[in-house]
């Protein structure tokens, strides 16, 4: 199984901007969907973004023109940059699999406050 481990989460202002990666312990070339969610205190987790292999994104409308999730299969990570970040935003987030894998797993994540 690939384990996830999220990074470059941090407290920041609003209208400042945040660049997470993800960086997995083995190839994600053969995983054809990569994704970004977020859980925000009491809330359920969500999707926030995802890329295929063939770089086909999707993003959820509240982030849609300020989040860009990119992927490097050859490094093995996922990046999430978040420009002009929102109070809102403020979140533990992670990435993962889309779908997610059965065995429910779920890497560390790394805490988002946007807040001034």
């Amino acid at each position: 199984q690939v384990q996830l481990v999220e990074s470059g989460g941090g407290l920041v202002q609003p209208g400042v901007s945040l660049r997470l990666s993800c960086a997995a312990s083995g190839s994600i070339s053969s995983i054809y969907i990569m994704g970004w969610y977020r859980q925000a205190p009491g809330k359920q987790r969500e999707l926030v973004a995802r890329i295929s292999n063939g770089d086909n994104t999707y993003y959820q409308g509240s982030v849609k023109g300020r989040f860009t999730i990119s992927r490097d299969n050859a490094k093995n990570t996922v990046t999430l940059q978040m420009n002009s970040l929102k109070p809102e935003d403020t979140a533990v987030y992670y990435c993962n699999t889309v779908p997610l894998p059965g065995d429910g797993y779920w890497g560390q994540g790394t805490q988002v406050t946007v807040s001034s």
